[in-house]
Order: structure tokens, then sequence, then C-alpha cells
């Protein structure tokens, strides 16, 4: 049985992913990045450590039902005070590592998902 990809070209579909960066719609990325099911944007963050308020607030203005954080290659919790502005409003936020937070967006693209994916 031949088995084929079959692409939705009007979403931002991850195809592969390595320790460095992240290949979406055939284009590669390096660089921090805020990913939706038809939205993609520099996130402007250069590592986990620079991670500010405003980050978030930005994340927030993108109204998601769900926020997927992917903080590298290992799992790292920021500290409440930077999650503010999703959590006073509802917005769920889901902290796991950059590989798992790109599987589970595949998953979760049929909902109002934003994955911000940080790369060490």
């Amino acid at each position: 049985m031949n088995l084929h990809l079959e692409a939705n070209d009007n979403k931002y579909q991850i195809q592969r992913l390595d320790l460095h960066s992240v290949t979406i719609n055939n284009k590669t990325y390096t660089n921090s990045i805020i990913l939706m099911p038809k939205y993609l944007a520099d996130w402007g963050v250069k590592n986990f450590e620079s991670l500010e308020p405003t980050h978030f607030q930005q994340l927030y203005e993108l109204l998601p039902e769900v926020v997927l954080l992917g903080t590298g290659q290992k799992i790292r919790f920021p500290a409440p005070k930077l999650l503010a502005p999703l959590l006073n409003k509802g917005i769920g936020v889901e902290v796991m590592d950059t590989a798992a937070a790109s599987r589970t967006y595949t998953i979760l693209t049929e909902r109002q998902v934003v994955a911000a994916l940080l790369f060490d």
C-alpha cells in the first residue's frame, strides 16, 4: 500500500524537528517562534533565561485556548509571574521540551493552540 502525506496548504504543519531548528511547510527556522495553525511569527526570545511577562502578553493577544511552551532540550518551568498574563485570563499553559511541544501541536491543530518554541 502506498502512503503519502496529504499537505494542507492552509495550515502551518511541522515536518521536521532537531535540537536547533524546526521545518514548517518546507521552511527551516532556527530562532524562537510562535506557531498556530494559521499564524507563524518570530517570537523575539533569545533563550529561556530572557523570558519576560511581555513575551507571554504577546501570546495572550493571539487569544489561544492553550499555550504549549517548548523550553528547548529540557523542561524548564518559568516563574509564575511570567505566566500571569495567560493564567489570569484562564488560558491553559503546558510546559514541555520543544520536541514534545511540537508533537502535541501537531495533534491539536484543530483547536486554537499556540506553540511557543525555544531552541537551545
